[in-house]
């Protein structure tokens, strides 16, 4: 008898697969999509910090959103994530001033999370997304949190050889 394939499983899984990635393009794609499919969620990012600014360098999500885009570190969720070293969970993005409405009004979000990676000195986030207004679980937030400092680790591997954004 097959045994049912667990988030914790699917996590173990990405943290071994990011110990082995050796390109940032590889790492990406298993963030995004683990991100996604650990929470359940309608979109993934992945945002790398670039100095003073956010970079959202790559998406999975149900319709595009911010992918290639550069924003203030200070004008946008992913750089609060990283300026606080905190997990943002925001249950319902209409009703939190940390949330810039303009460039979310637009899109699918309505609730969100952004976990820090490595929360001790911030590399980037990772974040998710839903549609509708919810909040993310204990349990999510504790998965990404183990899914972005493994993140972190893989990004410190392989930042010398990767160009700065």
């Amino acid at each position: 008898m097959s045994r049912l394939h667990t988030k914790d499983d699917m996590l173990r899984d990405v943290v071994a697969a990011l110990g082995r990635a050796r390109n940032l393009t590889v790492v990406q794609h298993l963030v995004r999509s683990n991100a996604r499919a650990l929470s359940d969620a309608h979109g993934a990012t992945v945002v790398l910090r670039d100095g003073d600014r956010c970079f959202y360098a790559d998406e999975d999500a149900i319709s595009p959103l911010w992918k290639g885009q550069r924003f203030p570190i200070t004008e946008c969720i992913s750089g609060w994530a990283m300026l606080s070293r905190t997990p943002a969970v925001i249950p319902d993005i209409r009703v939190d001033d940390r949330i810039p409405q303009e460039a979310y009004r637009p899109t699918f979000v309505r609730s969100l999370a952004m976990i820090p990676v490595r929360a001790a000195d911030p590399l980037g986030a990772v974040g998710v997304y839903w549609s509708t207004a919810r909040r993310a679980t204990d349990e999510q937030v504790e998965l990404l949190s183990t899914l972005a400092e493994a993140t972190g680790t893989a990004l410190e591997r392989l930042l010398p050889e990767t160009p700065r954004y």
